[in-house]
């Protein structure tokens, strides 16, 4: 098949997006694709067409991995020749029409919201993942929050604020605040007291108009993803740093995972049971990760969704795969077959 792996982007999550795109290409070349690696956002200004682009496998983006700190994404738009803000860039469209399906390898904002799928199911573009509406369910916390409730899926008790509400009815500490959007723990900052909450809910705000806090759950800290219909192992993260931030997540020897985790049958059981549960109530499609905290009595409390969950070499789908004998390319092609299937319905 011709494929289009497309990546980049202007969300803070952009290196995320670039290292699990570049493994991603990887993997399906290996399977004997052809694949453009593309960036959303930079687009593609040489003279070639998509059929020669295919034939030659040709990388459109480097690779740089994920640095510890958030990109600059004022650094990224002046790479572009019009500096625009329009979030495609030049030939995009035209390369993932030519292409049999794209897969997104994006996090955060237009890549993961719903917005892109949306432009792609109006011009008949095919793409991995979720459909528009449940990718921006998925995206914003505050709603899918409420969701999962209605659901019976267990969560923190939490409170959703816009920018200008007044923030002084929360008065439960330890708490966690982060954007509504966001990902990648970017924004994302657990407070002790009314000053360092002032503090984080400021920091929030910057990345986002509405910002969720939650009550601090303390407990072991779990991934659960959702391929097709099949729940796939727990995997527990445990941050050597103690606190799994955006420099945890991607930084290698940070943070260790195990999978299979080291649980009883009915903790097991209780997080597959929450995992595959928040995945329909979301309606979701071809695959998902669900996050959690386990706490001392077993309960197990659903953080979020993630409708495009990285594929980064730390990231945590690859190794609950692999923990039933489904090795990196296999789950890339998969994932492929599974979203191609949804067009079939």
């Amino acid at each position: 098949m011709n494929i289009v792996v497309l990546t980049g982007g202007l969300s803070m999550e952009r290196d995320v997006a670039i290292s699990s795109g570049g493994k991603i290409a990887k993997a399906l070349r290996s399977k004997g694709h052809n694949v453009v690696f593309l960036d959303v956002y930079l687009g593609y200004e040489g003279d070639k067409t998509p059929p020669e682009l295919f034939s030659e496998n040709s990388d459109l983006i480097v690779n740089n991995g994920v640095a510890e700190d958030v990109p600059d994404i004022g650094a990224v738009k002046a790479m572009r020749s019009d500096r625009g803000d329009c979030f495609l860039g030049k030939n995009v469209m035209g390369i993932c029409r030519y292409a049999d399906i794209t897969f997104f390898a994006l996090h955060g904002g237009e890549g993961e919201n719903g917005q892109l799928q949306a432009a792609f199911d109006i011009l008949g573009i095919k793409y991995t993942g979720t459909d528009y509406l449940s990718a921006a369910l998925a995206m914003d916390k505050g709603i899918s929050r409420a969701l999962f409730a209605q659901h019976k899926v267990k969560i923190a008790e939490g409170e959703v604020f816009f920018r200008g509400d007044s923030t002084e009815s929360w008065d439960k500490f330890p708490c966690i605040i982060k954007p509504c959007s966001g990902g990648s723990s970017v924004g994302l900052t657990k407070a002790e007291n009314r000053a360092e909450f002032n503090k984080a809910v400021a920091e929030a705000f910057i990345y986002d108009n509405e910002i969720v806090v939650e009550q601090f759950i303390e407990g072991r800290e779990f991934s659960v993803g959702v391929l097709g219909g099949e729940v796939l192992p727990p995997i527990e993260i445990i941050p050597t740093t103690g606190f799994y931030d955006y420099k945890s997540k991607y930084q290698a020897g940070l943070t260790i995972e195990e999978c299979p985790a080291k649980i009883t049958e009915a903790e097991d059981k209780t997080m597959r049971d929450s995992a595959f549960a928040a995945y329909k109530t979301l309606e979701l499609k071809a695959y998902a990760r669900m996050d959690f905290i386990l706490d001392e009595n077993g309960e197990a409390y659903c953080l979020e969704a993630n409708a495009l969950p990285g594929m980064t070499p730390t990231s945590l789908i690859p190794q609950e795969a692999a923990a039933i004998g489904i090795d990196y390319a296999d789950l890339c092609e998969k994932i492929v077959e599974l979203s191609l299937a949804k067009y079939e319905d």
